[in-house]
């Protein structure tokens, strides 16, 4: 009989971490047989060829190696350039770069040389699901900042959060699970108010090509990186390319903190895919305009099947929406996801984002046929 315990080894953080919610309905998927599948942010789209072929090529070309570990020089540069065009910024002695295996790499590595187990970080509600799971892990105290009814991260909701523990303000735009994209002028105030307090602003922007509509300002996704560079600015390469599995992000920012970072990424991740770092480095020139206007005329789907029946976030980006259950139903949205079971539709309870239960959220990353098909069942299930 095995003397290991698993009362007496694992550490207290393991209770403080839960399974993924959204996990948990994907593998519920799995037993169903065809489900309509609403509930993975896994894009429906191939690879470019072109990220393929340089993928292919550079297995043949034996790039199979650890790179440095802030990345390969071309996609290091590659990047650099990218930023330039798109926020402005110039790299040198205040500002650098660094490759991570995904966003979610990128987030625990500025965590991990941030936070210590007294500070706090302000994030918003609702969450992407690793959020409030990063106080456990890497220390430090989750603060939520309600966003409803509107689900805007501003700097009036913020500020009166900060307080002389706080280290960071963690914003998510376009934004998981609502959707929502903030303006350029939410943005700036939430770069002013954290760069006057001394509060590092990182903002996720892993789903920043997919920005429809008029949530553009003049032609272009709002970004608080186009305000000044006192921040830390993560984005992603794998939702917007449709190679999530690649673990491809890159966070820039401060050399002093891109430093460290790239400290704690020697002894962690090593250093991101070299694979996939070569795959990408022509990623930045490839056209995906058609694709995300495929994406637009689906969210414009999403809100024309619920909005004469229910309240939905005023979404112009990222593939979600975040539909209200009517409390005339009175139910909770888990309830209600639980139902929608019954109707072989997967989509994701509120609860797992947030700390309340009233709405469910939508991932339209799927084909016409099945986004038309479980459209018309969850509306027939929110009039019921």
């Amino acid at each position: 009989m095995s003397k290991l315990s698993a009362d007496r080894l694992l550490g207290v953080r393991v209770a403080a971490v839960d399974v993924s919610g959204i996990r948990r309905v994907f593998q519920l998927g799995a037993q169903l047989d065809n489900p309509i599948n609403f509930s993975i942010g896994q894009p429906d789209f191939p690879v470019p060829d072109v990220l393929k072929d340089a993928a292919i090529d550079a297995i043949r070309a034996d790039r199979n190696c650890y790179t440095l570990t802030a990345g390969a020089d071309d996609l290091l540069h590659a990047t650099r350039t990218h930023l330039t065009r798109d926020v402005g910024w110039s790299f040198g002695d205040d500002t650098d770069l660094l490759i991570t295996s995904g966003t979610s790499g990128a987030l625990q590595l500025a965590f991990m040389a941030v936070m210590n187990d007294t500070d706090e970080a302000i994030i918003p509600d609702p969450y992407f699901v690793i959020y409030p799971n990063l106080g456990p892990m890497f220390g430090g105290r989750m603060v939520t900042c309600d966003t409803a009814p509107d689900f805007r991260m501003t700097a009036e909701r913020v500020e009166p959060l900060i307080n002389d523990n706080t280290r960071i303000v963690l914003a998510n735009t376009p934004a998981n699970p609502t959707g929502v994209v903030l303006s350029q002028q939410d943005v700036d105030d939430l770069y002013d108010l954290c760069t006057s307090r001394g509060v590092l602003l990182v903002c996720d922007e892993i789903y920043d090509l997919f920005c429809y509509g008029e949530a553009k300002q003049d032609g272009q996704f709002p970004s608080p990186a186009r305000r000044g560079s006192d921040m830390l600015l993560i984005r992603g390469l794998g939702k917007n390319y449709g190679c999530t599995g690649w673990r491809l992000g890159y966070a820039a920012g401060p050399s002093w903190l891109i430093a460290e970072m790239a400290k704690f990424q020697q002894y962690t991740y090593v250093c991101a895919p070299s694979l996939t770092q070569a795959a990408c480095v022509g990623a930045f020139d490839v056209d995906m305009s058609e694709t995300v206007a495929q994406y637009a005329q689906r969210r414009d789907m999403v809100v024309e099947a619920f909005e004469d029946i229910t309240e939905i976030a005023d979404a112009h980006g990222a593939f979600y929406a975040w539909v209200k259950v009517p409390e005339a139903l009175g139910c909770t949205a888990t309830e209600f996801a639980e139902r929608a079971v019954g109707r072989n539709v997967l989509i994701i309870p509120g609860a797992v984002f947030s700390a309340t239960d009233t709405h469910f959220r939508l991932s339209y990353a799927c084909d016409h046929v099945k986004l038309t098909e479980g459209l018309a069942i969850l509306r027939d299930m929110l009039m019921a």
